[in-house]
């Protein structure tokens, strides 16, 4: 096999090779560096890479193999994990100077579960400063670009992420969502991610019962998907709202002929790319072909929505590394320090209002998930952005009209996805998966919600899609 092949691998076919011997755990991460080190240098993805000590762990791996030894569930897979998230001992830089140097005595606890699994670390990925934006660069670490199309940014905050599933470096990536941080990379870059439901996996201690974060699998299959959700459940000491008792995602997932899917195409208010909307009813049409009944609705939300998840966001913001502001405000991003200061102004009475917005969000949603079987809406609102763009100082234009920065200010730069709003309803799970391509040849993308706590139904009606629209046939120019 080519080795640009192997890169292109899915964890669940490399796992059956490995077993039969058909393929070894040290060619796959040869061949997952050798691409890393050919085209990382346009991409940007990574931070920092750790490839000799991987391929001691793949050979450490093929000799278990080859003795006939148990083997755990991800063993010997590549993964790269986000710069966000903390691995003990390694230097975690959250994207930002003022953690260059930072080395965690802990691991995250979905973190430690994956290489706990056998999965092997040869790289991390990048992610804006912070992670609190929607595109991919740092004055860090610098811009990461969309392999798809260079000039377009993968999306962030797990961009990193995203852009090395999409380019074949690496077989397995991990990502955080806290407003689509997930969902919106994989919608730009093509392939699955997934935000499971509040508590289902744990999240790192420095982030106690925060509702509308989520740790979660990026990767080219549903059932690669799968494989790592599997790894990452279940309760855990350092998170009090992970669940019991573990749920896992089965080896089969059936058809669902006969469901009734609803969709909405703005949410009730979005603007949403021409473009972006042909390939969502292309995506509904498959679903009519999977013997789905497919029906419009309407949530009846509005922006109230955004400024409810902003107050949040900038709120949490503020809570979370305020203190930090005095010392590094003048080394920061502009972008991190003005949602900083905007975080700071928010009152504890705006900020409980918001649970009120939420309770409104789920008047309108309840119904229509016990009547529905999936909710379906586009990902992204646009395919991407441009790679360079300011979304803090330059206006966006969807279908020709104007969304200003003077009449959004320091809002704007969520509203082009829709997926911000389901993490205030956070125990919904959704998976995103890909819807097509724009002319640009950036992918697009829909988002499958599901009813709370009901992620299998997500997976059935994702992997049914997958199977009906594989997206693994293309790949990025690079």
């Amino acid at each position: 096999m080519a080795s640009d092949d192997l890169c292109y691998t899915t964890a669940t076919e490399a796992l059956a090779k490995f077993t039969s011997g058909d393929l070894s755990p040290v060619d796959l991460m040869a061949a997952v560096i050798a691409r890393s080190e050919a085209v990382n240098p346009a991409v940007n993805a990574y931070t920092y890479t750790f490839y000799e000590r991987a391929l001691e762990q793949a050979k450490q791996a093929e000799a278990l193999y080859a003795s006939g030894a148990e083997t755990r569930p991800l063993e010997g897979i590549p993964i790269v994990i986000k710069d966000f998230h903390p691995v003990e001992g390694e230097i975690t830089t959250f994207g930002s100077r003022m953690f260059e140097n930072h080395v965690p005595e802990h691991s995250a606890p979905t973190v430690a579960r994956l290489l706990e699994a056998g999965a092997i670390m040869h790289a991390r990925t990048t992610t804006p400063e912070m992670a609190h934006a929607p595109h991919c660069r740092s004055d860090l670490w610098g811009n990461t670009r969309n392999p798809w199309n260079l000039d377009y940014g993968p999306g962030g905050s797990s961009g990193g992420a995203a852009a090395a599933v999409a380019a074949g470096m690496t077989t397995l990536a991990d990502g955080t969502d806290g407003g689509g941080s997930i969902r919106m990379p994989a919608a730009c870059c093509g392939h699955f991610g997934y935000k499971p439901p509040f508590g289902r996996n744990p999240i790192d201690r420095a982030y106690p019962r925060e509702s509308l974060l989520h740790y979660g699998p990026m990767t080219r299959s549903v059932a690669d998907g799968a494989l790592m959700q599997n790894a990452m459940a279940g309760p855990h000491a350092d998170d009090i709202c992970s669940l019991r008792p573990k749920l896992e995602i089965p080896d089969t997932l059936e058809p669902i002929r006969g469901w009734k899917v609803a969709f909405s195409m703005d949410l009730g208010y979005y603007e949403i790319d021409e473009e972006v909307q042909a390939n969502t009813r292309e995506a509904l049409e498959a679903f009519r072909g999977l013997g789905c009944t497919v029906e419009e609705v309407d949530l009846g939300w509005d922006l109230s929505v955004l400024d409810a998840w902003t107050t949040h966001w900038e709120g949490l913001f503020w809570a979370a590394a305020g203190h930090h502001y005095p010392r590094w405000k003048y080394e920061m991003e502009g972008f991190v320090r003005r949602l900083l200061e905007r975080g700071s102004q928010h009152s504890l009475s705006r900020f409980y209002q918001c649970n009120e917005v939420r309770g409104r969000m789920y008047e309108t949603l309840a119904p229509i998930l016990d009547a529905y079987d999936i909710l379906v809406c586009p990902t992204n609102a646009i395919p991407a952005l441009p790679a360079d763009h300011d979304i803090e100082n330059t206006d966006l234009r969807i279908n020709g009209k104007t969304l200003s920065v003077a009449n959004w200010p320091g809002d704007i730069y969520v509203q082009w996805q829709l997926c911000y709003p389901f993490n205030l309803v956070p125990e919904c799970p959704i998976a995103a998966v890909p819807s097509g391509y724009a002319s640009s040849g950036v992918p697009t993308g829909i988002q499958i919600v599901g009813r709370t706590y009901d992620d299998v139904r997500v997976f059935r009606a994702a992997a049914d899609y997958e199977r009906a629209r594989p997206w693994d046939q293309r790949r990025p120019p690079l």
